[in-house]
């Protein structure tokens, strides 16, 4: 499948969307999900079918279904929620290949500390509203400063997986 799409200003449909993380615990043996119940977003694609955007994820609204645990994660300790709100993706290049391939270079703000991050989306429905990419990657939550470990209960890396729904924003 070959996927063009339109040249212009793009918005992140937030109710058809989601953004979660996937994390293994307890030396591997318990995996704790999350989804972010806050995420916004906008992109513009170029003339020369390029794109470039910004994905933001609300710090307080990741539900694990466990409120103690979403207190501590939103604590100095993870997420720091009080200082940093926001988590943000700035995708700084995003070009369509093979087919229905997207590959992302762009910059995660975790904590106030920006990393390099390069990640493949693939483009999972296209109609005449807009578009839906979806993804997962790994990041290593040590490199945003998130190394608190008691026991060794807490190692490795957080998988995140998107469904991203962009819809033609508004004139």
């Amino acid at each position: 499948m070959t996927v063009t799409v339109e040249t212009g200003q793009w918005q992140l449909d937030a109710t058809a969307s989601t953004v979660g993380i996937r994390h293994k615990t307890m030396w591997g043996l318990v995996t704790v999900k999350g989804t972010f119940g806050t995420v916004g977003g906008t992109g513009e694609v170029r003339p020369d079918g390029s794109a470039v955007g910004t994905l933001t994820f609300d710090v307080a609204s990741l539900d694990t279904g466990n409120a103690k645990r979403d207190t501590h994660l939103g604590s100095e300790h993870f997420f720091d929620a009080g200082h940093h709100p926001q988590i943000t993706f700035a995708a700084q290049s995003a070009e369509l290949r093979d087919g229905d391939q997207v590959h992302v270079v762009g910059r995660l703000t975790v904590r106030g500390i920006g990393r390099p991050l390069s990640l493949t989306a693939r483009v999972t429905d296209r109609d005449t509203e807009g578009l839906t990419l979806g993804t997962e990657f790994t990041v290593d939550r040590e490199q945003f400063g998130m190394g608190w470990n008691q026991l060794g209960m807490i190692r490795g890396r957080t998988t995140v997986i998107a469904t991203l729904r962009f819809i033609r924003a508004a004139a």
